[in-house]
Formats: C-alpha cells, sequence, structure tokens
C-alpha cells in the first residue's frame, strides 16, 4: 500500500514526480521525506503561478523566500532552500535546464536546538502507572512506550515493525528500511520483551502472529500521529508534562550515555548516519553537568 502512496506523489507535474521518484528509489527517502518535498514544491509551483520550470530564475526563487520568510520559522526556510537546490540541481542533471537557479541562494542561520528528552524518575513513573492490561489495546500502549524508549525508536519504526522482525527469544528486532532506507537490528530489553510478550498473549484471539505488532481497533497498522496520542494520554495520566515520542528516542540515548555507553555504539542504535549527529547528546550531559555544577559546587 505504502508503494501505491509513492506512486502517486506528485502525478499533478511530471517534472516534480519524477524529481520524487529519484529520492525514493536513488536515496530510499521515506514516505514522510517524500510528503514534505511534495508540499514545498507544491507551495512554490502556486506562488510562480504556472510559470514554466525551465524558466525560473534566481530572483523568482528570492521573491518566494520572501514570502515564505514572512510566514515560517528560519527552520523551514532553510528546508524550502534545500528543497529547491536539490529539485532544480536534479533538472540540470537530467538536461532540463542549462543552470540551477538555487545554487547561490543562501541559507538561513539558527541555533541547533539541544534534544528533548525526559528524566529517568519521571520515566520510571510513567511506566509504574501504566495499568496491568487486561485487553490488547492496553498491551499494545504499554509495549509500545517500552520499544521506543527501550530501543531508541522513532514512532515510524515502531510502527513499521512486523511480528516477523522480532524475536522476543533472542532479545532483538529488526527495523527495516530506517531514516535513509538503511535497516538496522536493535537489542530489545527485557522490560520491552515482556510487554510485546503480553501483547502477543492478548492478540492471539485474532490467531497466530503475524502482521503488524501495533495495530488500531480496525486491526490496522497504527499511525505514527496516533502513536503521540497514546503517549500524551499515558502522560497525562501520571501528571507528567506531555512530549511528543521523539522525546522517548532522545531519552535512552541520553540514558546511555549518562551511564557510560560509547558514542559508537549509541550511533549504532539509533541508526545515525553520522557521529556528528549523535553527538548531540554529549551536549546534553554536559548541560546537565554544568547546571549541577554551578548549583554544588562551593567555588562556582
Amino acid at each position: 500500500m505504502a508503494e501505491g502512496v509513492e506512486d502517486r506523489l506528485g502525478q499533478e507535474d511530471p517534472e516534480v514526480a519524477a524529481y520524487l521518484a529519484h529520492l525514493r528509489v536513488e536515496r530510499r527517502a521515506s514516505i514522510h521525506t517524500l510528503r514534505a518535498y511534495e508540499a514545498e514544491l507544491r507551495r512554490l509551483a502556486e506562488f510562480l503561478d504556472g510559470h514554466p520550470w525551465e524558466d525560473v530564475s534566481a530572483d523568482d526563487l528570492r521573491r518566494f523566500l520572501a514570502d515564505r520568510a514572512g510566514q515560517v520559522e528560519r527552520r523551514s526556510v532553510a528546508r524550502t532552500v534545500a528543497v529547491m537546490r536539490g529539485f532544480f540541481g536534479f533538472a540540470k542533471r537530467r538536461g532540463r535546464r542549462a543552470d540551477n537557479p538555487a545554487a547561490g541562494l543562501g541559507s538561513p542561520r539558527f541555533s541547533r536546538s539541544l534534544p528533548r528528552w525526559v528524566a529517568e524518575s519521571d520515566l520510571e513513573r510513567l511506566f509504574r502507572s501504566l495499568p496491568a492490561p487486561s485487553d490488547e489495546w492496553g498491551a499494545r500502549d504499554a509495549a509500545l512506550l517500552e520499544v521506543l524508549y527501550g530501543c531508541g525508536l522513532r514512532a515510524s519504526e515502531a510502527v513499521a515493525l512486523d511480528w516477523a522482525d522480532l524475536s522476543l527469544d533472542d532479545g532483538r528486532a529488526h527495523v527495516r528500511r530506517g531514516k535513509g532506507g538503511k535497516d538496522r537490528f536493535v537489542p530489545l530489553g527485557g522490560a520491552a520483551v515482556d510487554a510485546l510478550r503480553t501483547l502477543a498473549a492478548l492478540a492471539a484471539a485474532d490467531g497466530p502472529r503475524k502482521g503488524p505488532v501495533f495495530r488500531n481497533r480496525s486491526r490496522k497498522r497504527l499511525d505514527v500521529r496516533s502513536v503521540g496520542r497514546i503517549l500524551a494520554r499515558a502522560l497525562r495520566a501520571c501528571g507528567l508534562s506531555e512530549v511528543n515520542p521523539h522525546a522517548l528516542r532522545h531519552s535512552c540515548a541520553t540514558h546511555l550515555l549518562d551511564s557510560g555507553a560509547d558514542l559508537r555504539s549509541i550511533q549504532e542504535l539509533l541508526g545515525h548516519a553520522s557521529l556528528a549527529t549523535t553527538q548531540r547528546y554529549t551536549h546534553v550531559s554536559l548541560a546537565r553537568l554544568r547546571a549541577a555544577y554551578s548549583k554544588f559546587h562551593p567555588r562556582a
């Protein structure tokens, strides 16, 4: 079904469709990335009001960026610049243009925020507060939260898991087509394995374990938005501030680093292509250390 959705992206514009197909096949971009890129290019096309792609100038793009900058934050404008550079660069390589009008566009600078994470004590409180599962849905919610935090998965990676991807006896999960289309294996902790076994037992009324691990009440694969709602509901129930599911992934990495895990191992667990991405968590730990030093050291 996902392939069908991907194939329909950009179908109203052959140039956009060709670029998205390139991203999907050559770059192995996720469906979320493809949709975001399509939306950016659709906004640009609407702004240009039918102006042919081969006639678009750098001044046209600058006017679009100026209009966009008045509506969104710098981070969004930076993404717009990146999309235009990629799209027109692809058109140039295909011989559809003689130049790339976006090549000289400047990208706005912005401070890179530190990952948002949840304290270990708060996560212990969250998991302790979860009621003992009495049906598939309670078991699903508990197992989902354990997998998000225990494995450091993105929400999209968690909902993409099938029972065939799990080896509960070995404590291992096969994450297929993560960010960048890469596969990886991640360990399943004891708490996650126990929660998944409970889910498997309560979901057994539908037959043997197969298909999606995390399903909605229509017995279809859970979507990413539902993951956010499940987490928000669990946090409210125990009186904690709401965070998005990605904060559990950040918390997994931060707590591993604080406990002495090396960056390379965390990089492999999270599926980061670059160690520089993983190194953001050293800044989180350093910020905590600096705060503790300022508060408790007599010479601070």
